[in-house]
């Protein structure tokens, strides 16, 4: 499609030279205006433009009725005068004059549209470019304050600003919960939550076997709701996300979100606590003066392996069960998932992004970033409306995981896990190659 309107484009610049360049003296009027200071570029450009965007109208008009001829009755459309109207034009919309056709005889119906007027009028191109506008912070109120001025320019209103905004971000909403996942291998699933103007939502970001990232999935509720949590998971198998294949998850420290997890995707789901919120949440029990050393234990432990790291911990846990019951619970509850890439045998290049939750921050940020200039949330439909508008355009600019050289790492491990599952449920073993050549829809 690209192709096809570049080089239309291109064959449509070339023809116009030609045209200008055989009759030099159209260009003569301009180049005076120019030369002798009498118009700025923008102005000139304006004019130009203007000029262009008439003549397409009149010659439009011409396509159906012919040429108009003075004296002489015209055929069945006939030419009737000239009106102003309004055409889109990059981020606003410009007034235009542009010619009328009617049917011979006149009365209701008889006015007929000029195809190149219609397709002016197409918003497609202001809404895109609008809410790319807003989304870099722009508020709807400073709008017009950033946009070229043009002369005869109608401006857009607050209200149509929001109105377009809004048309813009549902299509972005409706677009990321439409997302197929069929043709994707996913290695890595993120799943985390985020607060926004006293909603909150919870966020799926995954990871193919070559390290890129995507936002899978959206939904309004907190991860300690497993409702919301399993409807969120369902819906991403629905769209092609198998439940039969094992992905290495990555979640903060709630019970509802693993409920979930079991209950779409099994027991058997390798899944990896997020250590920053364990870190963060088991001091949060104690006094100031034991804080930092418990934290210091707890970062140490996790660079061991998997077994001497959770004895230590499990020790440390005794410990605290004499000073403080509820932080040793606290330290106590999911210790094995937080040391499940330990488990694993990975790298550390790729444990320290697999660690913890963080990599969905860089979404968070992006989209906090797009969405500061909101003073007043409505309601839930808003709340997700900026979220996937703002999760979509920071989408745009994310990189390969660091590490992600190593995934063969993971992904050999997680073969390794579908084969036992195989097993267990009686199905034969796959063999090396038919594994390496393993796909969602095998699976």
């Amino acid at each position: 499609m690209y192709a096809v309107c570049h080089n239309g484009t291109e064959q449509a610049k070339s023809a116009l030279a030609a045209v200008l360049g055989t009759h030099p003296q159209a260009v003569e009027p301009l180049l005076h205006l120019i030369v002798e200071a009498r118009a700025t570029l923008d102005q000139f450009v304006d004019l130009v433009g203007r000029t262009c965007l008439e003549s397409v109208l009149r010659l439009s008009a011409a396509e159906l009725a012919g040429e108009p001829q003075p004296g002489l009755a015209g055929g069945e459309v006939q030419w009737h005068g000239r009106q102003g109207g309004v055409v889109t034009l990059g981020t606003q919309k410009v007034r235009v004059t542009k010619p009328r056709r009617r049917k011979r005889g006149g009365g209701e119906g008889a006015e007929v549209a000029i195809p190149a007027y219609a397709a002016m009028q197409e918003e497609d191109g202001l809404r895109t470019k609008l809410a790319a506008i807003l989304l870099r912070g722009v508020s709807t109120r400073d709008y017009a304050e950033v946009v070229p001025e043009m002369a005869e320019s109608c401006g857009v209103s607050r209200s149509a600003v929001s109105r377009q905004f809004i048309e813009a971000s549902e299509e972005a909403l409706r677009s990321l919960c439409e997302r197929r996942f069929d043709e994707t291998e996913f290695l890595l699933l993120y799943i985390d939550g985020v607060h926004v103007g006293g909603h909150q939502a919870i966020v799926v970001v995954g990871v193919d076997r070559e390290g890129y990232k995507h936002v899978l999935g959206l939904a309004e509720g907190a991860t300690e709701n497993a409702v919301v949590v399993k409807g969120l998971l369902q819906d991403l198998v629905e769209r092609g996300l198998s439940s039969e294949r094992p992905y290495l998850f990555i979640i903060d420290g709630s019970k509802a979100l693993r409920a979930g997890l079991t209950a779409v995707f099994g027991s058997v789901c390798p899944v990896q606590r997020c250590r920053q919120h364990k870190v963060e949440n088991v001091p949060g029990y104690l006094p100031q003066e034991l804080q930092g050393e418990v934290k210091a234990v707890m970062r140490g432990a996790y660079r061991l392996s998997a077994a001497e790291g959770m004895g230590r911990l499990k020790k440390q846990a005794e410990w605290l069960e004499r000073e403080c019951p509820a932080a040793a619970a606290s330290l106590r509850e999911g210790l094995e998932e937080t040391f499940t890439i330990n488990a694993l045998g990975l790298p550390p290049t790729l444990r320290r992004c697999l660690a913890t939750t963080n990599l969905v921050e860089s979404p968070h940020a992006g989209m906090r970033q797009r969405t500061g200039r909101v003073k007043r949330w409505q309601d839930g439909a808003m709340v997700l409306r900026w979220l996937a508008a703002g999760y979509l355009e920071t989408e745009k600019s994310f990189r390969r995981i660091m590490g992600y050289q190593h995934l063969w790492v993971p992904e050999a491990k997680l073969r390794e896990i579908q084969e036992l599952r195989a097993e267990r449920d009686g199905v034969p073993r796959l063999s090396e190659k038919s594994s390496q050549n393993l796909t969602p829809a095998a699976a």
